[in-house]
């Protein structure tokens, strides 16, 4: 698939570290949307599911921080959601620094797929401060 051989050649992480990377971001954004806003990123972006299923479970002590982060800041609480993927990330064998070069790479591709409001959204999820 496109996006992962990116992540690949970018960034140089195996290529089960990029479904699971993926999968990771990708769930955090099925969490954190409205259902509608959901159907809307999936429908111009295929194959989330896919994704979703190689991420990692990525709850633990960063996990649980980052859902309490989240809850604090509601539903946009892009920095409680990008520390929850921190435990994911660590499983897969990369970094929490690896995070913030996988989002730009993913809104892109999302972007390319399914539009500027399919980014939006994934967007407002991912960002801080949005």
């Amino acid at each position: 698939m496109e996006l992962i051989k990116t992540l690949v050649d970018q960034l140089g992480v195996s290529e089960d570290q990029a479904k699971g990377g993926t999968g990771l971001i990708f769930q955090l954004a099925k969490n954190k949307l409205d259902a509608s806003e959901y159907q809307q990123v999936v429908t111009g972006t295929p194959g989330i599911d896919d994704f979703i299923d190689n991420a990692p479970e990525s709850h633990g002590l960063m996990g649980s921080l980052g859902d309490i982060a989240s809850t604090l800041g509601g539903k946009m609480g892009g920095l409680g959601g990008l520390a929850s993927l921190a435990g994911g990330f660590s499983k897969l064998g990369l970094d929490k620094g690896m995070i913030s070069k996988f989002v730009p790479v993913v809104l892109t591709y999302v972007q390319n797929q399914g539009g500027p409001a399919a980014k939006g959204l994934l967007q407002k999820v991912l960002t801080p401060n949005r």
